[in-house]
């Protein structure tokens, strides 16, 4: 019978709160440095506990794009162009309209413009080509948020080739791994973390999301080396996250069962 084995991780190592003061200092510069420290460390949790300035969280746009704003609640992601132009046709607005309207509606525009209908109830007068592009933009609204979509797969490690038409291999080695998977994030660096549910660290990594097809905005796979515990009669005890660091998005928790003993 093969030995019992589990998996088990090194702890994460914590930078030391502060470093040993010189008893030499005097009174004040110690209450100095003290007020210094405590204001650091309350910055840096109001930093952990809220959104960074660039995290508008769901309608947050990918880097390169900007809301809409053909209303105050336009949150449709466009290049900075079109929402130039957004604004130039809403000042236009009542200079493209019919003068008295019609019977039938009083934003009847003049010849050769169109209501652009970007959102319900959007009757700014624009030409036919913007009005296309706007339908064009809302198609597209989605792909260009900064979703920060997060799923899992599982892969296995495949027998090493010997060179002689063998192959080697260890027990562990068909036992499903966690892969962490995602897309709609901004091209470049992602951080990813797995926590227990209790709060320690079992993994962290980074990689650098880029174009794949099939998938909207910066995409990317990394390989974990976590065994997926995943089993009917056995409840999650850990989750994995994932930061857009160019916004500071974070995705939502994914939840995952890791630490069990593999033989």
């Amino acid at each position: 019978m093969r030995a019992f084995r589990e998996l088990w991780r090194r702890p994460v190592t914590e930078p030391a709160a502060g470093r040993e003061c010189n008893a030499r200092r005097s009174s004040r510069l110690l209450l100095s440095l003290g007020a210094v420290t405590a204001i650091t460390a309350t910055a840096t949790a109001a930093t952990v506990g809220t959104a960074s300035a660039d995290d508008f969280g769901p309608d947050t746009c990918r880097q390169g794009y900007v809301w809409r704003e053909a209303t105050p609640t336009d949150r449709v992601c466009v290049t900075p162009a079109v929402r130039s132009q957004t604004r130039a046709d809403n000042r236009a607005a009542v200079s493209r309209r019919a003068p008295g309207g019609d019977p039938f509606d009083p934003d009847t525009c003049m010849v050769p413009y169109v209501w652009r209908e970007a959102v319900r109830g959007d009757h700014v007068c624009v030409t036919t080509a913007t009005r296309a592009r706007a339908a064009r933009d809302n198609a597209l609204a989605a792909d260009r948020k900064v979703a920060a979509r997060l799923w899992k797969t599982n892969y296995t490690i495949p027998p090493r080739d010997n060179g002689d038409g063998t192959g080697t291999g260890v027990s562990t080695d068909d036992i499903p791994r966690i892969k962490l998977n995602g897309d709609h994030y901004n091209f470049g660096e992602v951080r990813l973390y797995i926590r227990y549910n209790f709060g320690r660290l079992a993994w962290s990594g980074t990689v650098t999301a880029r174009p794949q097809p099939g998938h909207a905005g910066g995409a990317w796979g990394v390989r974990t080396g976590l065994f997926d515990c995943s089993r009917a009669d056995r409840p999650n005890n850990a989750y994995a996250r994932a930061r857009d660091v160019v916004s500071g998005r974070w995705s939502p928790r994914l939840p995952l069962s890791i630490g069990c003993p593999v033989f």
